[in-house]
């Protein structure tokens, strides 16, 4: 077990795959565990989730800097790119980087048909495309690499931004209010379960069609479950999905405990950890949370007899460091590629 503040994670040496799934605090597995205890005894009752739902849209706005009222509730990132790409106009040209998450670009090149167009350019070239562009879409922190946007460049460039912070909130300190949208979603950084994600539209933003209206995005939602007229929230509500409870309330204790947190000393431990790795491959430090090492075949099933649990994406291992990583997770990938003598 190891502990971070006063949050215990029952997390093994090796586990470096929060990129692709977080490991949840004993708190938020005890919170869930309660609840299907809850749910199988007949104790549960739909109208208590809404306190959860509520908590974790605002933990998850104060994590991204924005104001709550301006933060709708969904399941997926897919599923809030999706709302964006169905209400952009006609002909709209997206840029996003090469190699990018096909959650946020996969909406957009759907809707091909209106003649929405997505243009793939380097990472480092996106601020200077997004000038002959009308969206910009991608993530503060890449998947495959864990390569961090230049935010700065992108704000001066003064083309609507769509980021997608998934791989980023939980370990970056962020401000991203500037952003004309911002999506997150829950099950890796955040240590909460899948099915939980979030959307947050800059008021002055091109507003999006409901088009998954439902009886959660009323502005009463239970008491407006039945009939016409359409009567939804006047707040980014509006655009809520039905929520699913148990991912709403593991996301709530995780999201609630993770922003009265020091972001930047979570970052620096992060950080410093990936580092001492790229550093011992002979690499220079990246900055970043998320780590790509180009490794041989024989490299990888060295990695997997020491039982470091990593992912491949895009032809390279992907290491990823959250804040229950220690120097004994840096030791154990070290040892196996026997970088050390």
């Amino acid at each position: 077990m190891r502990v971070w503040e006063d949050q215990a994670f029952d997390v093994p040496t090796g586990y470096l795959n929060t990129a692709s799934i977080g490991i949840p605090s004993a708190a938020v597995a005890d919170a869930m565990t309660e609840a299907i205890h809850e749910w199988r005894t007949g104790a549960a009752r739909p109208p208590r989730y809404d306190r959860h739902v509520a908590a974790a849209r605002n933990a998850w706005a104060r994590l991204t800097g924005v104001a709550p009222e301006h933060v709708a509730s969904g399941a997926s990132v897919s599923q809030l790119v999706g709302l964006v790409a169905a209400s952009v106009p006609d002909g709209t040209r997206v840029v996003t980087a090469g190699n990018e998450f096909t959650s946020v670009t996969f909406p957009f090149a759907a809707q091909h048909h209106r003649g929405v167009t997505v243009t793939e350019v380097p990472h480092d070239r996106l601020a200077d495309a997004a000038t002959d562009a009308d969206l910009v879409a991608v993530s503060v922190v890449q998947s495959a690499d864990g390569a961090v946007a230049d935010l700065d460049a992108l704000r001066a460039a003064g083309t609507p931004v769509l980021l997608d912070a998934t791989q980023a909130v939980g370990w970056l300190p962020s401000r991203l209010d500037w952003a004309d949208y911002v999506v997150g979603g829950s099950y890796k950084w955040l240590f909460a379960p899948r099915g939980a994600a979030w959307l947050a539209v800059r008021p002055d933003a091109r507003p999006l069609v409901p088009h998954l209206a439902n009886w959660y995005a009323a502005e009463d939602p239970w008491e407006g479950v039945y009939g016409l007229p359409l009567r939804l929230a006047d707040d980014a509500r509006r655009l809520d999905l039905s929520p699913a409870w148990f991912s709403q309330l593991g996301a709530a204790v995780s999201t609630e405990w993770l922003a009265a947190q020091d972001m930047e000393v979570i970052r620096g431990h992060c950080t410093k950890l990936a580092g001492t790795v790229l550093a011992e491959m002979g690499q220079a430090p990246a900055g970043s949370a998320i780590i790509s090492l180009d490794l041989t075949g024989d490299q990888r099933e060295r990695l997997s007899a020491a039982d470091v649990v990593s992912s491949v994406r895009a032809g390279r291992t992907r290491l990823s460091f959250h804040l229950y990583n220690t120097e004994d997770d840096v030791d154990r990938v070290l040892d196996a590629l026997a970088t050390r003598s």
